[in-house]
């Protein structure tokens, strides 16, 4: 019985895959190269992903389901759904749209707005920053949340579930689980990945609906059906990804099947709709207090800066500050335990330097793995570096945060005139563009987006 509904399953999201025209350019770099439109509806070519083929308990676990949403959905009334994650969430062949395809044929008639808050990267550290600006001053009432694949970071995914539900008690809330390289085995043996088992602690406590979108895929690899991580599909096999991490069409098709069961199997639950009051949160020192701010609002700036328009950004930057001159500086003020940047990698990003309440500071990796969250001390400043391996001839999104004990701060922020060997970073697989083009990469800039902050900025020096 079950390698027949695996044939069934091969042979729907093969059919659906082939109806459309595959995207086979490179779903990193796609995803990288700026920010998407936030509002979207998905493309006359997305498939529509079929529930048929595949059943499993182990997918979905119903929990208190997403009840508020059918309520409204089911009185067509119009309804605001949101999609906030990494670059599976960002990208166009990732889950997402197809999602939104599945869903609004369950409601034909009802207007539904899509909101697509996917920054490829990133995690939930940045996701509990910029999920008011990017979903909740839009008022979604179904939020569906993938950060498994980006670091599963369960501080950071608490803080997002307490702010959509202090912004909007009756927001429904999804988890959902992608998987990458090696944890298909691990759903294969019956088991679930390590990272994904915080996770489900959050929607254990909350209430939350969780699927993982990986099940169908770990045991179509494991009959032979499907290869996880491939150049070209073979022997009618599907071929899941590229890189082990990133969907092509049919591996989109399957994550988002997994989505159509689920919500075939929330719409029939009979919970009650009355939420009791949040629980006492998992972490105490969750992210639900972080945010992110324009520059222009809570800094005072020094030397050079010039307000630049990045084009490709502005879904996320609709202003954007440039320094260019070593010396040039910002200065913020905050209550809180952490700060940091959300700004522009490129091959003439330089190095900054840190100083916080007037002492040098110097970095500490960070302590939780699957963050971007460094830990600061005094000490002699070593230039921080906002140019990576990513910043080869392309431009994207970064942030990177800092750590520090609960108080309050002042922190500045300089451009350093010191010079990483970007050579080195980018290595003998990617020097070719430097090598034919030093003069980009000769620059020292930082192109600042939004100041991050885990507390409260102060702001006209009132504390």
């Amino acid at each position: 019985m079950k390698q027949k509904w695996l044939i069934q399953g091969l042979l729907l999201l093969m059919a659906a895959g082939q109806a459309t025209a595959q995207n086979r350019q490179d779903l990193i770099a796609a995803s990288q190269a700026g920010a998407s439109p936030l509002f979207f509806q998905p493309g006359a070519d997305v498939p529509l992903v079929s529930t048929a083929g595949f059943s499993d308990s182990r997918e979905c676990s119903l929990r208190n389901g997403l009840p508020a949403f059918f309520k409204k959905a089911g009185a067509g009334k119009p309804v605001v759904i949101g999609f906030i994650g990494g670059s599976i969430t960002q990208g166009s062949v990732g889950y997402r749209p197809q999602t939104m395809r599945y869903i609004q044929s369950m409601y034909p008639n009802v207007e539904i707005k899509a909101l697509n808050a996917g920054v490829s990267g990133t995690g939930t550290e940045l996701g509990a920053c910029r999920i008011g600006e990017q979903l909740l001053q839009h008022q979604p009432d179904l939020v569906f949340v993938e950060f498994a694949a980006n670091g599963a970071y369960a501080k950071g995914m608490e803080g997002i579930v307490r702010q959509i539900r202090r912004a909007n008690p009756a927001a429904d809330i999804c988890l959902i689980y992608t998987i990458v390289t090696n944890q298909p085995q691990v759903y294969a043996a019956g088991n679930i990945p390590e990272n994904i088992k915080g996770l489900e602690k959050i929607a254990e406590h909350y209430g939350l609906p969780s699927v993982h979108l990986g099940l169908q895929a770990a045991l179509l690899e494991k009959e032979g059906r499907l290869v996880w991580k491939g150049n070209e599909a073979d022997s009618g096999r599907i071929l899941f990804s590229k890189d082990g991490v990133h969907p092509l069409q049919e591996g989109g098709n399957l994550y988002a099947a997994a989505i159509a069961r689920s919500m075939e199997k929330m719409k029939q639950q009979h919970t009650a709709q009355n939420r009791n009051a949040m629980p006492a949160p998992l972490f105490p020192d969750n992210w639900e207090d972080a945010g992110m701010y324009d520059p222009l609002r809570i800094a005072q700036f020094s030397g050079d800066w010039q307000p630049v328009t990045l084009p490709q950004f502005s879904a996320w930057f609709p202003r954007i500050q440039q320094a260019s001159s070593p010396g040039a500086s910002f200065t913020f003020r905050f209550k809180g335990s952490a700060f940091g940047l959300f700004d522009v990698g490129g091959p003439e990003a330089g190095q900054i330097v840190i100083q916080v309440n007037g002492k040098d500071m110097k970095t500490i990796a960070p302590p939780e793995p699957g963050t971007q969250v460094f830990r600061l001390e005094a000490g002699n400043s070593i230039p921080v570096n906002r140019f990576n391996m990513y910043c080869n001839n392309r431009y994207r999104g970064q942030h990177q945060l800092f750590r520090l004990e609960p108080g309050d701060y002042t922190v500045t922020i300089r451009l350093s005139s010191q010079k990483a060997d970007k050579a080195a970073i980018l290595g003998p697989a990617q020097i070719e563009d430097i090598t034919k083009h030093p003069e980009k990469y000769d620059r020292t800039v930082l192109y600042l987006g939004k100041i991050l902050i885990k507390g409260t900025p102060v702001l006209n020096g009132n504390r």
